[in-house]
């Protein structure tokens, strides 16, 4: 029995709720952050909310798993490299300002 098995016998609305709450704070972090004028991280959240969306469209029968989660890994991936990017553009500018005063 593979590890994790256990996870079979929770209903399909137990995952659409999980992913359902994630696309909500992903959407609510990217809306903070266009908010804020912090546009890569605006895109990153939306990414990830979209990723959510996609791993939804495993759960509602609309898709199989394997092309929904290569799909959803793929924007989570570019996600998480705009927020390192967004991250290291920060410290550089913050650097910078520091090194001129």
């Amino acid at each position: 029995m593979p590890i994790g098995s256990f996870v079979n016998a929770l209903p399909p609305a137990f995952f659409i709720l999980v992913h359902l709450v994630a696309f909500i704070i992903g959407a609510y972090f990217a809306y903070r952050a266009f908010g804020a004028q912090v546009r890569a991280l605006g895109w990153a959240f939306t990414l990830y909310a979209v990723a959510e969306l996609i791993y939804m469209s495993y759960h509602l029968n609309w898709t199989v798993i394997l092309f929904a989660h290569t799909l959803a890994e793929v924007l989570d991936l570019v996600a998480f490299i705009l927020i390192f990017a967004s991250a290291v553009q920060r410290v550089a500018v913050a650097r910078r300002a520091q090194a001129t005063s």
